[in-house]
């Protein structure tokens, strides 16, 4: 188990705890099974990003305080150098960057997201999690599955949609997808 990880996860149990929940009852909230709920607060297993946006949103806090344990501190802009977002690797099949970490109060959140391919075959893995999510593809062909309906995006193509639907992206033609996703 990462440190990060571990530390994730001892941060989303202490806001539980402290909000007196008991596990089976946020596990349901979730539609999650307890005991894969138990093993995210363990730090045993992979935490989706969309469950991290779900989890501060429910105990209002800032996604940043769930990934690094601090405070968004900028008001009036934050700037994030290249390559120096803070990772949130959350899941093995998506890399995630956070691009708009150090600003307080943000109305979305902010990722630049590299998708790698898998091979033929390999099972995927759905997210759905409240609100919008907004897609722009940089870089490589992905296709991605909302509710059954599966469309390609290609460099230059965006997508917006409602992220409550159940939606998996997978990269194409063997090669990595980048893209920008806005979550609100």
């Amino acid at each position: 188990m990462s440190e990060k990880l571990k530390a994730i996860a001892e941060r989303i149990k202490e806001l539980r705890q402290i909000s007196g929940i008991p596990v089976e009852q946020l596990a349901a909230e979730f539609r999650i099974e307890p005991d894969l709920y138990q093993k995210y607060e363990a730090g045993s297993a992979d935490i989706p990003v969309s469950l991290l946006y779900e989890l501060s949103q429910k105990f209002h806090v800032e996604l940043t305080t769930l990934l690094t344990g601090g405070e968004p501190r900028l008001h009036g802009y934050c700037l994030v150098r290249n390559q120096t977002g803070p990772s949130a690797d959350r899941r093995k099949d998506y890399k995630y960057q956070d691009l708009a970490f150090n600003f307080a109060n943000k109305k979305a959140e902010v990722f630049l997201v590299t998708v790698d391919p898998k091979p033929a075959g390999a099972e995927v893995h759905y997210n759905a999690h409240p609100g919008q999510e907004f897609t722009y593809m940089l870089e490589g062909d992905m296709k991605i599955v909302l509710d059954g309906h599966e469309l390609e995006l290609h460099q230059g193509d965006s997508l917006y949609f409602n992220s409550g639907m159940k939606h998996a992206m997978i990269a194409l033609h063997g090669k990595p997808a980048r893209f920008l996703a806005f979550i609100l």
